[in-house]
């Protein structure tokens, strides 16, 4: 009989900072033949400018992993919540509900 260790338990801990978390509504991914690059972005209607505001660098077998557990994860959600609309099927206002800006 061998004797098989348990494998250490992984502890990760997390600020209050990011914690909570940052909201974006656009990824741009881009690749070389060492690395993807996905840049989280939120655009604001309205605004000429927007800031990426986080970036997370996968190795390519990093990002085939993450790729195979976001649709792991999605088939979960969509088998107790029912099937996300993509957004060509979506109609989304322009401005988001709130009030049509004005000069």
């Amino acid at each position: 009989m061998q004797n098989q260790q348990e494998p250490n338990p992984l502890n990760i801990e997390i600020s209050e900072e990011i914690a909570e978390g940052t909201y974006a509504n656009l990824a741009i991914i881009t690749h070389s033949h060492a690395e993807f690059v996905i840049d989280f972005v939120n655009i604001m209607p309205g605004t000429p400018k927007s800031r990426v505001k986080s970036r997370i660098i996968f190795t390519p077998q990093h990002a085939k992993r993450f790729m195979k557990a976001l649709v792991d994860n999605i088939e979960k959600f969509e088998a107790t919540q029912g099937e996300i609309k993509d957004l060509d099927e979506v109609q989304i206002p322009v401005n988001f509900g709130g009030p049509t800006a004005q000069a």
